[in-house]
């Protein structure tokens, strides 16, 4: 725990995580303003339904891809934690709404489209291979295959002939999601090779940035992974270099698209979030992924002097000096 003179030590940034990887540029960020916060690994715990949480704020971190670290009781756990919190009066950033979100690629989609987000068609399947393969059957042009709950892009493959994809239920290949629900996903061939993923923090456009998929499409920020043979993720992308990212200048908080997505977290309490889309040929922008534990590309960051994590701790700020001043 770190604190500058003139904080109450009773309001603290209470930091909910599973993974220590991530938390360096965030207690970096949090230690150069001062704030006074305490961290809470979280791969589970006990909870007394009658107790009161500790005073301050709580700044939720817990991923979708928690279960590839052994933590998927730490998204169970949060899911009511978070909620407990809530209703004993505590501001909580990416809360129970952005959870049931970030956990689930169905809701997602549906809150996109209720938006009129243009998202590619995406079918739900609970039950097993024979009902994966009657879905299959119904999808028309390539598709891919992604988990509901999601992470470093697990259950992530194109499948351009849905031959190739009953041949590999028939192998035993296919593992389903943590949470049972498979998805198929309308693939959307980029008109180049590059998706945008857009970087929102407490209401406010921070950047765009431009992520080359010439190793592939599908991004998972911040974990090495690489499936079938269109997708590659953040992580490992970064691992090859700077150049697989850029910033995308063109797009800024005017943008209707930006203007689209910074009305979807107020209306769905998305603190922080990274959004991406894909443009095809048409110019048609198709969204196809909502992060709420968004991590940051330090390179581009350090090139024209933004810092996301700064935009995340200059938000716990605000929250708590909301609450002194209570």
């Amino acid at each position: 725990m770190t604190e500058q003179p003139g904080w109450s030590r009773t309001m603290t940034v209470h930091i909910l995580f599973e993974n220590h990887d991530w938390m360096p540029p965030l207690r970096e960020a949090l230690h150069s303003r001062g704030l006074p916060f305490v961290e809470h690994f979280t791969d589970g715990g006990a909870l007394d339904i009658a107790g009161r949480p500790p005073q301050g704020i709580f700044l939720n971190r817990m991923s979708p891809s928690s279960h590839t670290r052994g933590h998927q009781g730490g998204v169970q756990f949060a899911k009511e934690y978070l909620g407990w919190l809530e209703t004993h009066g505590r501001r909580v950033i990416n809360g129970s709404r952005s959870f049931s979100l970030e956990v689930s690629k169905v809701q997602q989609h549906a809150a996109l489209e209720a938006m009129g987000i243009r998202t590619p068609r995406t079918v739900a399947v609970v039950g097993g291979v024979e009902r994966l393969r009657a879905a299959a059957d119904r999808m028309t042009g390539p598709f891919i295959t992604k988990h509901n709950q999601g992470g470093k892009g697990l259950g992530v493959q194109l499948f351009r002939e849905k031959q190739a994809f009953f041949d590999m239920l028939d192998a035993g290949a296919w593992a389903s999601s943590p949470d049972g629900v498979d998805l198929l996903q309308q693939y959307i061939q980029p008109a180049e090779a590059f998706i945008t993923r857009v970087e929102i923090v407490g209401g406010r456009f921070q950047y765009a940035i431009r992520s080359s998929t010439e190793g592939g499409f599908e991004l998972c920020p911040a974990d090495a992974c690489s499936i079938g043979d269109a997708f590659c993720p953040v992580g490992e992308q970064a691992a090859q270099g700077a150049s697989k990212f850029a910033l995308r200048e063109d797009i800024t908080a005017n943008d209707p698209l930006v203007q689209a997505y910074l009305e979807f977290c107020i209306r769905n309490d998305l603190d922080v979030a990274g959004i991406e889309f894909v443009e095809d040929a048409d110019g048609n922008r198709w969204t196809y992924d909502v992060n709420g534990t968004s991590n940051y590309n330090g390179g581009v960051e350090a090139a024209h002097g933004v810092s996301g994590m700064g935009a995340v701790a200059d938000l716990c700020a605000r929250e708590l000096r909301r609450r002194l001043a209570a």
